[in-house]
């Protein structure tokens, strides 16, 4: 079966699946594994530190994939930014994306780069206001999944059937997608593609620690501290203060601590700045620690897309798996549906 998609028609991928950014953690290595499954990996820029440390990356990657790829600048974690940018521009990436803070600073330069750019938001009004600046695709990330979370912000499936109509460019679907069935339904709500965190997570080029990898082969998506997690509004009161730091606190610390108060984390007024990008640029296995998991739930930054995830498998099994499972199940509700 040929996947044919507006996202695989943008990006020459061969299926509408793309990786996750995932900070300090997404390395050309684990881009590289998922690029050459016929997804779309995505090397986070934060992990390159430099803009030349991110020059080399980038290359390192063309020479171990010859398909699309991404690069992620997160606004706001992103150390030298405008350099990162630069470096993205002259060595003519398939796309950037751009993530977590406002991209209406960049939106210009990006354009005038002629590289193609997707913006990741968490309501469907941003996403709306990304497709005005000139956003050539955006990722909308509903509740399901983990990390930054908006106060306006809905269920992945939801916010993907509600978007869909409003959206010109092409929408990719995000949070607690990992399996077959999540991601033909995010497809038939109206998404272009699906984008993958926690699921990708549990595979084996994933360069986090073992110990988390299990977390998510044992977590299951209805244990109370997770749904508090992801689906509980803010505490009001820790909302408030928190809004009201915008100012006094640099744009990095306030992010982290923003999201720590959306995820009810009690120590969010616990962010060390040089901790912070120490983590962001790791590299390696202890970059949960930021945000370590509320009470007795097993101890990860993960969605509810555990609930699908029972092994841990290489990437390309964990791609060709899903692929195969989604042609699957089209065959059998053809049958059924006597569609030809």
């Amino acid at each position: 079966m040929k996947w044919k998609t507006r996202l695989t028609e943008l990006l020459g991928c061969k299926y509408p699946i793309m990786e996750g950014a995932f900070a300090g953690i997404g390395t050309w290595e684990f881009a590289a594994a998922v690029s050459n499954t016929g997804a779309v990996g995505c090397l986070t820029a934060s992990t390159s530190r430099t803009p030349e440390g991110l020059r080399e990356e980038i290359q390192k990657l063309r020479k171990a994939t010859k398909n699309p790829f991404t690069v992620n600048i997160s606004i706001g974690f992103c150390p030298h930014i405008d350099g990162m940018f630069e470096v993205c521009f002259e060595e003519d990436v398939p796309a950037v994306e751009t993530a977590a803070y406002r991209p209406d600073e960049y939106a210009e330069r990006i354009k005038e780069s002629g590289i193609t750019w997707i913006h990741k938001g968490a309501t469907v009004e941003f996403c709306k206001h990304a497709e005005k600046l000139g956003a050539d695709a955006v990722v909308l990330v509903g509740l399901d999944g983990y990390g930054f979370k908006n106060i306006r912000q809905l269920p992945t499936f939801t916010s993907t059937a509600w978007a869909a109509p409003q959206l010109n460019v092409p929408l990719i679907a995000a949070g607690g997608i990992g399996d077959s069935r999540t991601f033909l339904g995010a497809l038939f709500l109206g998404a272009e593609g699906v984008y993958l965190g926690s699921a990708l997570m549990a595979t084996k080029e994933c360069p986090l620690s073992d110990k988390i990898k299990a977390n998510i082969v044992e977590a299951q998506p209805n244990h109370p501290d997770l749904i508090r997690e992801l689906l509980a509004p803010p505490i009001p009161k820790d909302l408030a203060e928190v809004l009201k730091m915008r100012d006094k606190i640099s744009l990095e610390e306030w992010l982290v601590s923003l999201e720590k108060v959306m995820l009810k984390h009690p120590d969010w007024k616990d962010v060390d700045p040089k901790y912070l990008q120490e983590l962001l640029s790791s590299k390696g296995t202890e970059v949960i620690e930021l945000f370590p998991s509320l009470g007795t739930r097993p101890k990860g930054p993960f969605s509810f897309a555990c609930g699908y995830i029972n092994r841990i498998v290489t990437v390309k099994e964990f791609i060709e798996n899903m692929v195969k499972g989604a042609e699957e199940i089209l065959e059998k509700r053809a049958e059924q549906w006597e569609l030809s």
